[in-house]
C-alpha cells in the first residue's frame, strides 16, 4: 500500500495558492481603468452559459486561447469511456450531485464561505445549482471535451468567474485571512473529489456497478476539467485510490458544521422539490442525502431526518412496484434514483431560469439514453 502523500504540510502551501493566469486577466481589467470591459466580462459570465469569443475583449479572447488546449497527458478513449459511463448512469449521476457531491462541498466550512459571501445563492438560490447541473452536462456529453467543445469553453467560464469572485471577494474587504485564500489550489482539488469521487461512490450507493476501470475513466475526465480550470499538476488525483486518500485528508481537514453550508443544503433541498412535479417525491433529496453521505455529515448539514416508509411507498406505488420491492432496500433505492434523477433533469429542461438566459441544454443524444422528456 502506498503512502498518502496529502500531507498536512503539503496541502498547507496550496491553501494560500491562487490561479495566476486567470487572477492576472482579471485584476488587469479592474484595475487598468477599463470598467466597461469589467462590466460586459460579468454580465457575460452571469448571463451566458458559454463564453462568445467574438464578444470579448482581446484580453480575454487570449484568455480562451491559452487556456482550451487539453493537457498533453488527456487520453482521448479513456475521455470516451468516462463520457458512456455518464450516457448509461446520467440521471443517477445528477442525483449523486445533488445528494452527495454538492452537499460534501457545503460541509467544507471554510470553502462554502465563497459562495456565501457573494450572495449569489441566497439571492437566487436555484440558479448558482442549475449553473453547476449544466456544467456537469457539458463537461461529460459525447465531445464535450473534444477540441471546441461545450464543456471546454463551460470549463473557461468557470474559471474566469472564479477569479472574478476571487478579486471582488479580496476588494471587499470582508475576507477571514483564516480561510486560506478565496478559491484556493486545495479548495479547487477538493472540488474535484467531489465532482468525481463522490459522484462515483454515490452512485454506488443508489445501486449502480462500476469497474475499477470505468472509476478510473471518469476521473480521468475530471482532471482534465481541473487543469482546463486551472488546478496545478501537483493536486490532480493519480487515480481513484489517490483520490480516494485526498477525500479523506480534506474531509478531516475541513468537514465542520457552519451556518453557511446549513444554508446551502436548506437551498438544495428547497431545488430539488421545487423543479420535481407535484409532491410525490418531497422529502426524497434529504432522505438520498443521507443514504449517501451518511448521518454523521447529514446532522452537520441540519438535514431533515430520514423517513424512507414514508418517502417510498407513494412513489413505488406510481410505479406499480410497491408489493414485491418494498422488502428489498437495495433494488428500491437504485429504482428511485432512477426516476428522481430522470425527474430532476426534466424539471430542469422546463424550468425558467430568468430573462435573457438560456434553457437548460442536453444533447439529443442523451435525452433519448436517459428517455428525458422536455421541449
Amino acid at each position: 500500500m502506498r503512502a498518502n502523500r496529502w500531507t498536512d504540510d503539503f496541502l498547507d502551501g496550496f491553501r494560500q495558492r491562487g490561479d495566476p493566469l486567470a487572477d492576472e486577466t482579471v485584476k488587469a481589467l479592474f484595475q487598468g481603468g477599463q470598467v466597461e470591459t469589467a462590466n460586459v466580462l460579468l454580465k457575460q459570465l452571469i448571463r451566458n452559459d458559454q463564453l462568445v469569443p467574438d464578444e470579448l475583449p482581446e484580453m480575454l479572447r487570449e484568455y480562451l486561447l491559452r487556456t482550451e488546449q487539453l493537457p498533453t497527458w488527456a487520453d482521448p478513449a479513456t475521455v470516451r469511456h468516462g463520457e458512456a459511463l455518464f450516457g448509461r448512469y446520467g440521471p443517477q449521476a445528477v442525483v449523486s450531485l445533488f445528494c452527495g457531491a454538492l452537499p460534501a462541498s457545503y460541509a467544507a466550512a471554510h470553502g462554502v464561505q465563497v459562495i456565501h459571501l457573494t450572495a449569489r445563492l441566497a439571492t437566487d438560490p436555484f440558479r448558482r445549482i442549475m449553473e453547476t447541473a449544466q456544467m456537469l452536462i457539458d463537461v461529460l456529453a459525447p465531445d464535450g471535451l473534444a477540441p471546441g467543445g461545450s464543456g471546454i469553453r463551460s470549463a473557461q467560464k468557470v474559471r474566469l468567474m472564479h477569479a472574478a469572485v476571487r478579486h471582488l471577494i479580496l476588494e471587499s474587504g470582508q475576507w477571514n485571512p483564516e480561510w486560506g485564500y478565496p478559491i484556493n489550489q486545495e479548495d479547487l482539488a477538493g472540488t474535484l473529489v467531489d465532482f468525481s469521487y463522490a459522484v462515483i461512490m454515490g452512485l454506488e450507493k443508489l445501486g449502480c456497478t462500476l469497474s475499477r476501470e470505468e472509476q478510473n475513466a471518469y476521473l480521468h475526465c475530471w482532471k482534465v476539467v481541473g487543469h482546463l480550470m486551472g488546478l496545478e499538476t501537483a493536486v490532480l488525483p493519480e487515480d481513484i485510490e489517490d483520490c480516494a486518500a485526498l477525500a479523506e485528508v480534506v474531509q478531516r481537514r475541513h468537514f465542520r458544521a457552519s451556518l453557511e453550508g446549513q444554508e446551502m443544503t436548506r437551498a438544495l433541498i428547497q431545488m430539488a422539490e421545487h423543479v420535481t412535479p407535484g409532491n410525490l417525491f418531497d422529502g426524497m433529496a434529504a432522505s438520498l442525502i443521507r443514504h449517501i453521505l451518511g448521518e454523521e455529515i447529514a446532522d452537520m448539514l441540519k438535514v431533515p431526518a430520514a423517513d424512507w416508509t414514508r418517502y417510498l411507498i407513494g412513489p413505488l406505488a406510481m410505479l406499480g412496484r410497491a408489493s414485491d420491492e418494498l422488502g428489498d432496500n437495495s433494488r428500491v433505492v437504485a429504482r428511485l434514483a432512477e426516476v428522481f434523477g430522470r425527474k430532476l433533469v426534466e424539471g430542469m429542461v422546463w424550468m425558467n431560469r430568468g430573462a435573457g438566459r438560456p434553457p437548460f441544454r442536453i444533447p439529443s443524444k442523451l435525452r433519448e439514453s436517459w428517455n428525458v422528456q422536455g421541449r
